[in-house]
This record gives structure tokens, sequence and C-alpha cells, in this order.
């Protein structure tokens, strides 16, 4: 159990992004020392400080603050970030665990609240981490008086929830793959339950009883990854409806107890969500995060987009590369995300040449220059610079014609009517293989839609072979017109890359990957229909009756080349990614009975469109 446990915290938290620098060369060139910093109620949260031995010129601090377990930074084993570039660059590396969390007192929140000003007795991640940079300064020595931040993931949201009300010496913060609002981030996609987190749960939904390095929520974890599942569409569909997840698995978990007490966007939510919070900043700020995050991709956009329209003072950047769930923080030589190829090297030129002189610049005072963004084509893979983002660009529209076809920049033919037929005790998979429980979903990010486009519950436009590159730069809308003949129903749009017949097989992948003909997921986002009109005030559908239904699928730089082609997916089921709307309205999902469950047929009316930005004015 010990084992398992202690594997399964390092998979998940934020030290698996990194590999390990060497501990002989840290412990002969820093000391480390452990604080208990009493934050303003009196709660004392653990801290680890790593100090430069060389105390012939001051450093400036850098920290990270988590909730996955500090205590692995013991014995010099620097696991994770900063990254070894930093590390040999000479900083004094901080690490906290947050309250409530292993060695730190307290109670944990997830997304805590943030309450407006530094004046206040009550606490929030704010408020913590600028008691903590208090400490720091007045009491480790050879310090510059300058502190930068830095995570990943959940640590990335500690990073951004610091920005308001921010302490002055604060001067560069990176929060990196930010959670920014649990009802579009992580557990959720526009309302919709991402039931391929449900073994996530155990994390984040117990609260110890006393400090301590090890995890205290073994027994909970292995009452789903003790379970021999070789399938996990097949395990979770025989599960029924999501009130039985509650009955057999998560009916203590606190974190589980509030999800499905607040299935809407109600106060519970918008008092969690960092975004509106981003105000007044004034240093310099660069959020980082991967073209193919599962996980976090709306965090990074718009916490970048909020700061951007929000704070003029504020240094704003944005780096966004093709990556997965963290993964500019180690480097694997080639870049692979499942069975696509982007490139080599391409986090270590991350981390020295734009991470390095990030810090360098607004910590160390070192001369660099930065573009606004930062950006990998994820189409002809290469790196791109722009002075804004999204960058000024002509807007491309897809509309739907006849016989499967996708029309570029071509009017809407509002009679014609698409339908397929929806039975949720068949959904559409969301892989094209095979897989068993995952922690958090990742590989299917870029997988091969082949085995939906062949689905008649998947409606499915292609475009005929392009005859010059087409790129599509920044956001993406989907505006459709539909009707059903239930009262509730789920919309996924997926943005699709069809590679020509002749393409080349990539070395990484076993043989019976094929290339040719292989149609890579670019930009995928699900909508439940029931919020659009108000996330927070649900409505049923009219039976058979015409309703928009608008959404955003989150920004791309991907170029379709010349000889690919541009596909649209539209269904309604994607299993188990997202659980499954019963497709009749039911105010609540997470209570719905195996009764409530039918089968409805959708239409997409031809009025409906999928506006992105276009090609790149240069």
């Amino acid at each position: 159990m010990r084992i398992f446990l202690l594997l399964f915290v390092v998979v998940v938290g934020s030290q698996a992004f990194a590999q390990k620098i060497d501990s002989l060369w840290v412990k002969a060139n820093y000391t480390k020392s452990e604080h208990f910093i009493k934050m303003r109620d009196g709660v004392k949260l653990y801290t680890i400080v790593y100090a430069p031995k060389d105390q012939s010129q001051t450093y400036p601090f850098l920290m990270n603050r988590t909730c996955y377990n500090i205590s692995s930074k013991n014995g010099y084993q620097i696991v994770g970030q900063p990254s070894e570039a930093l590390i040999r660059d000479k900083y004094i590396i901080v690490y906290q665990d947050v309250r409530g969390r292993y060695m730190s007192e307290g109670t944990f929140d997830n997304m805590r609240p943030n309450i407006p000003g530094n004046k206040k007795k009550d606490i929030d991640e704010s408020s913590d981490t600028y008691d903590t940079i208090e400490w720091l300064l007045k009491n480790i020595k050879n310090n510059n008086g300058k502190v930068g931040q830095f995570g990943i993931s959940y640590p990335g949201y500690y990073t951004a929830a610091a920005l308001p009300d921010a302490h002055p010496a604060l001067a560069a913060s990176s929060p990196q793959a930010p959670i920014s609002d649990f009802f579009f981030d992580d557990f959720h996609h526009h309302g919709a339950y991402l039931q391929s987190y449900t073994p996530a749960f155990a994390v984040f939904g117990y609260h110890k009883d006393s400090l301590t390095r090890e995890g205290w929520f073994g027994e909970e974890i292995m009452r789903l990854f003790s379970l021999p599942v070789m399938d996990g569409y097949e395990f979770y569909l025989k599960q029924g409806p999501l009130k039985n997840i509650t009955d057999k698995f998560h009916h203590d978990n606190f974190f589980w107890k509030q999800i499905i007490e607040h299935p809407n966007y109600d106060e519970f939510w918008q008092k969690r969500s960092i975004l509106p919070h981003l105000k007044d900043v004034d240093h310099a700020v660069m959020t980082v995060g991967g073209w193919y995050d599962a996980e976090d991709l709306y965090g990074p956009l718009n916490i970048y987009k909020n700061l951007e329209k929000n704070c003029p003072k504020a240094h704003n950047m944005l780096v966004m590369g093709p990556w997965m769930h963290g993964g500019w923080a180690r480097e694997r030589g080639q870049q692979t995300v499942n069975h696509i190829y982007f490139g080599d090297s391409i986090s270590s030129y991350y981390q020295t040449q734009i991470e390095l002189p990030f810090f360098q610049h607004y910590l160390k005072g070192q001369t660099h220059s930065f573009p606004e963004a930062h950006v990998f084509d994820t189409g002809v893979k290469v790196w791109k610079q722009f002075d804004q983002w999204p960058p000024q660009a002509e807007t491309t529209q897809f509309t739907f014609g006849e016989n499967g076809k996708l029309l570029i920049n071509s009017t809407a033919q509002p009679d014609l009517t698409f339908s397929y037929y929806s039975d949720p005790n068949k959904p559409v998979p969301y892989r094209s293989e095979i897989e068993g429980l995952t922690f958090t979903p990742r590989l299917f990010i870029t997988d091969d839609q082949r085995h939906a486009s062949k689905r008649p519950d998947v409606l499915t436009f292609e475009t005929a072979v392009l005859e010059e590159d087409l790129t599509i730069a920044g956001e993406i809308l989907a505006d459709l017109m539909v009707s059903t003949t239930g009262t509730d129903a789920d919309f996924i749009v997926k943005l699709i890359d069809v590679y020509p017949v002749d393409h080349e097989n990539y070395e990484h992948n076993p043989e019976n990957v094929k290339m040719g003909g292989y149609q890579q997921l670019v930009r995928h986002e699900v909508f439940r229909g029931r919020f659009r009109e108000s996330y927070e005030s649900p409505k049923p559908f009219v039976v058979d009756e015409p309703t928009q239904v608008k959404f955003p699928l989150q920004d791309i730089l991907h170029t379709f080349k010349k000889g690919h082609k541009v596909m649209i997916q539209i269904h309604s089921t994607w299993f188990p990614y997202i659980d499954r709307n019963p497709q009749k309205y039911v105010p609540n999902i997470y209570k719905a009975e195996e009764s409530d469950f039918i089968p409805a047929t959708i239409r997409v009316h031809g009025a409906s469109k999928v506006s992105a930005g276009g090609d790149v004015v240069e």
C-alpha cells in the first residue's frame, strides 16, 4: 500500500513534471533549512529553503507553493521545478506546503476564495503568499529583495492566486498550466463533468488529522485503482448513473459532495474563480501552457487574457508550446504527444531560452527582450512570436454542406438539416484504443478520430484537399443551431487535421499506427446544452424547437498544410472522458436515475457555423 501510494503521489504531483538534478551537486552548492512560517491567523506553514552557499553576492527568491508534498525535496533531491538551468543559475529556492496539506497546519480548501485587500484578518492564498514573502525577506540572509514564483497545475493556481494584492517584493510570476476556475478547468468543461477524473478525487477530498510527510488517502485511492479494470469505457458504463459513483466510491469525499451539491455555476463556484480578481497587477507575469493540455488549457489562456485586459501595468507574456500537461518541465529528447511528433529538445529550448531569461531579467537585472506571445505552430511545428495574442488575423468560417462537405468562407445553407441518433447507453468512445482507469486523461488529445468518423452518431464534415496552407490562429467559436427530441443534450465539437494518405509513419509509434489518412484531433470542446443561456440558471430544451447553442473552443495556432484536409465532427456523447447527459432534463445529473437516460434524435441545422482566427496578417 505504501509503495503504491508513494508512486501515485509522484505521478500526480507537480514533482512528476521534470527530471531531478544531481543531489550531490545541490548539496555542494546549496544549504537546506526547514521552517514553520506563521501566517496572520497564527497557522504555521511548513517551508523548505535552499540557499546558495556562495555568500559573495545576494540572490532573489524563487518560490513554489504546492498541495503535493514538499517533503520530496528533502535530502537535496530537487525533483521537478525549477529546471536545472535555474538551479545552476543560483536562486534562493523556496518550497511550501499550502495550509492543510502534509506538514502545514490549517484546513485545506480547494480553490480557496480570494478576499480582496491585504489588510484583512481573514486568509486566502494571496495573504499566505504575502506573509511568507514578508518572513523570508526578514529572516533569510543574502537576499536581494526580489521574489519570483512559479508552479505547474495546482501550484500554477497558487501562483496566479498570489497576483491580486501582491507583496511589493514580488517581481516575477510564472503560473504554468494554472487552474483558474474549476467549472471550466479539470473537473468540468462548460459544466459537463469529466468522468475520467473520477479517480482523482481521493487526492483532493480528504482532510488529514495530523502533520504528516506521507499521503493519508491511500485506502481511498485503492477503491478504484485496486480494481482489475482493463477497459475504462466498459467499467464506467457498467457503473450506471453518477449516483452509483457516490454510493460505491466517493460517499465520504468532501470535494465530491461539493461537486454534486453544486451542479450549476452558483456562488460556490463563482467565488472560487481567480479570474475576476486579476486586477491592478503591476509586475511581470509569464503564463505558460501546453496546446495539448487536457487538464488545464482554459486556465493559462484566460489568465493571460484577463491580465492583458485589466492590468495595463503588468509585463504580461504568454508561452504556449506543443506539450501535454506540464510537459515543458522535462526533456525527453523527442517531443511527442501520443502519436504525433513535434521536434527535438523543445522543452530544453523553453527552459534555457524563455524561462531562464525571464527570471534573470526581472529578478537579477540582466537584460533580455521578450515577445508578447511566444507560441508554437503545431501544424508546421515551429516557434512563432507575436506582439499580441490573439494575433491580428482574418477570420476563417466553416459551414456545413451536403454529403459531409465542410465549406471554407462560404455562405451557410440554413435549409439543410443534419441529424444523428444519440444513445447515452451506447456512447461514442473518446479513445481510438482501449485503456483502463487513468488518473487524468491525456493521450486522447491528439488521437486519431477515424474510429469516430465511422459512427452513425457522429456528424463528420470534411473539406477538399487544401491547395495551400491554412493557418488558424487564436479563438474558435462554435455557433450551432440545433434541435432535439429530448429535453437536454451535450454538444462536442472537434477540429481535426486529416493527413494525406501517403504521409510517412513516425518512428516512435507502434507498427499498427499508420499516419496515412490519420485524423488528428487538434482542438475540441464539450458544452452542456442546458447552460446555453446561463451557467447559473440552466433550462431544458423545448422538444424539436431549433435553438442556438454557442460556445468557445480554446485557442490554437495550427497550420493545416497543403495536401491536408480540415475536418469538423459534432456529436453528443464522448465517454468516459465526459459523463453521460441523460438527454432528459433533470435538475441534477449527479443524482439522475437509470430510467432518466433516453435516446434522442439530434439535428444540427445548416445555419450552424464554426468561426476561427484565420491566416495571420504579417
